[in-house]
């Protein structure tokens, strides 16, 4: 399997660390552990986002792999599928999901 470019992960990371910092974390806590006190993705794969997350225990960071709903080649699918993401871990948590 194909991995996205370089050029392609580090844009989706730059932008989900430094614009959505609030989702990756509300991820964390669905997907994760729901104590996440902070949380920033890490790589993004054809099958899956991956994240870490820390909690309150001082043990380093915690890895997250949240499977997309199918595997994905294509930019526009990234997007897709952390919106996905996103409206499913409001859902677990009991949040509501802001407008797209």
């Amino acid at each position: 399997m194909t991995r996205f470019s370089d050029d392609i992960v580090q844009a989706v990371l730059h932008h989900m660390n430094d614009d959505h910092a609030d989702d990756s974390l509300l991820i964390s806590r669905a997907f994760g552990d729901r104590g996440a006190q902070s949380a920033r993705m890490v790589d993004v794969t054809p099958d899956a986002g991956h994240w870490v997350y820390t909690l309150d225990d001082d043990l380093g960071e915690r890895p997250l792999a949240v499977r997309w709903s199918r595997t994905i080649t294509e930019r526009p699918e990234i997007r897709r599928e952390i919106v996905a993401l996103y409206d499913r871990a409001c859902g677990i948590l009991g949040e509501t999901p802001r407008p797209h």
